[in-house]
């Protein structure tokens, strides 16, 4: 009887435990791979991780965030938001949520908002699975503030995005990469 066990615990324990590496269907790699040779994309964000100062706990703290949210982790799944990659420009519209280093001027509470060709744009694919896409933009309501943008695409069409600001604090998204319309 202690051996049918035995043998049980370790055939569970073998079961549980797989390789680690992630296996992801030829599909879902082609069509990334289409949609980066194409240079068209769309990245819709999930949620928002701001960098975690003792303001955003006080705020955190205070119940400011929505239900769901923390002050290390913002669902944005009610909050309409794109990075987009269309041929040789990006443009997006992006919530922010953190510190800003720098006044703004009157009116400017806008989040991360970008449109144009970006400069030292690079594209790399990883291991042959996930690809590496950084670049560094101008805001489009700002003179004087600059984005470093730093994108990672999975082959099941999730994405991490770093965005680095000379005005803010850095914020990280997670999400969805899908193909881009063509009307948009």
């Amino acid at each position: 009887m202690q051996k049918i066990l035995l043998i049980g615990t370790i055939m569970m324990v073998l079961v549980a435990c797989g390789s680690g590496s992630p296996k992801y269907g030829d599909n879902t790699s082609k069509v990334l791979d289409n949609m980066i040779e194409n240079k068209s994309f769309e990245i819709i964000s999930s949620s928002a991780q701001p960098l975690m100062t003792a303001a955003m706990q006080q705020l955190g703290n205070a119940g400011v965030f929505v239900n769901g949210s923390t002050a290390g982790n913002i669902n944005l799944t009610t909050n309409a938001n794109y990075l987009r990659m269309k041929n040789d420009s990006v443009m997006a519209d992006l919530p922010f949520y953190g510190e800003r280093q720098f006044g703004g001027g009157y009116n400017n509470a806008s989040g991360i908002e970008f449109e144009g060709i970006p400069n030292n744009l690079q594209i790399k694919k990883v291991k042959d699975l996930d690809y590496e896409i950084s670049f560094d933009i101008h805001d489009k309501n700002s003179n004087t503030e600059n984005y470093q943008v730093y994108i990672k695409l999975f082959p099941n069409l999730s994405s991490s995005m770093v965005i680095r600001s000379t005005n803010r604090s850095n914020i990280q998204f997670r999400g969805q990469v899908r193909e881009l319309d063509s009307d948009k």
